[in-house]
């Protein structure tokens, strides 16, 4: 329990602003510190968390004291008097949680431009975006047939996003859904861009309304924190059906067919599920992956669509029928764990 806690305080350390960011928003920084009233997030500057410093330690990153009340303890304190947990195991969960969101770096003034297609142009579109809720990028997964699901911190929306069509046509601006591409650590090494019709009911009337930029090779969009069970396919859309009736299995959307076959298998994994698309590249990308897996000692079970992915089958055949389907395929031991 204790090394749990260590490790834990000091992920959140290494991501020490982001934490107060999300946990105490009504605070701001200054300098090396991060001034708010109280751990309840009350407007002021009595309490300051250090967010420079040693991992561990006096000093270290994550260490806060309220002057008012003397009260004083690193971000695991934080968040559980924050939101009021008592059981260690609550405040691990939120903190596992939350190192689990792709956390893009603050934009400094200073910075200069950066490099088109770079992976810091992927964090600084993720930064300016914003949640999905109430957006189009909510109506048109909805369109999918994709209700609303928690865990979408992935997602995002840009109203007007960027599109360069080939050749020497001018620089379009579409609606579009952004999504984090995160490593094994979280830290976002691209995002993938699905340019949006201006009604947000399907993808942008325009050559090619996906394409993904940064660094992508073995990274993917992650929904949930893995543990030793992950489910993997290639497309958003397809991924999301799935977890409309496998709520709390964690996923990755590796964007392509390659880009599937070369996903980082997380460590600690012990079954991995290789979502099928009913095409030859799909079904070449889950034979490599396969065999990766299986070399690791990873047991793979590929979970295949009626149709010809996923998402057709959610959207022409319904919840129920997939729910059905899914239920022959996984082992029994996670239709207990996961099934909905």
């Amino acid at each position: 329990m204790a090394g749990m806690a260590h490790d834990l305080a000091r992920g959140l350390g290494q991501r020490a602003e982001a934490v107060c960011r999300h946990y105490l928003s009504n605070g701001r920084r200054s300098g090396r510190y991060w001034l708010v009233g109280d751990v309840r997030n009350a407007p002021g500057r009595s309490l300051f968390v250090r967010l420079v410093g040693p991992e561990t330690g006096r000093g270290a990153a994550g260490r806060w004291s309220d002057a008012a009340t003397g009260e004083h303890g690193d971000l695991l304190d934080l968040i559980r008097e924050t939101l009021g947990l008592i059981d260690f195991r609550d405040v691990a969960e939120e903190a596992r949680r939350f190192l689990s969101q792709p956390h893009p770096e603050p934009q400094r003034q200073a910075e200069g431009p950066a490099r088109p297609g770079s992976p810091e142009a992927a964090r600084r579109l993720f930064a300016i975006s914003k949640p999905i809720a109430g957006t189009l990028a909510q109506t048109y997964l909805r369109r999918r047939g994709i209700a609303d699901q928690p865990g979408l911190s992935s997602l995002r929306f840009h109203p007007r996003c960027y599109y360069c069509p080939d050749g020497m046509a001018p620089t379009e601006t579409w609606p579009a859904l952004i999504a984090a591409v995160t490593d094994l650590d979280g830290r976002i090494t691209g995002v993938q861009r699905t340019w949006l019709a201006r009604d947000g009911t399907s993808k942008a009337p325009v050559d090619t309304p996906r394409r993904a930029m940064g660094e992508l090779l073995g990274h993917g969009v992650r929904f949930g924190v893995v543990a030793d069970v992950l489910a993997a396919g290639e497309g958003i859309e397809t991924v999301l059906s799935l977890r409309s009736v496998l709520p709390r299995m964690p996923m990755l959307a590796a964007g392509s067919a390659g880009h599937l076959a070369a996903i980082a298998v997380p460590p600690g994994l012990r079954r991995l599920y290789v979502l099928r698309d009913r095409d030859p590249a799909g079904s070449a990308a889950c034979e490599r992956l396969s065999e990766r897996a299986a070399s690791s000692g990873i047991e793979t079970i590929v979970l295949s669509p009626r149709l010809r992915d996923f998402n057709d089958d959610l959207r022409r055949l319904g919840a129920e029928a997939l729910w059905a389907r899914l239920r022959s395929q996984l082992s029994a031991e996670d239709v207990v764990r996961f099934l909905a």
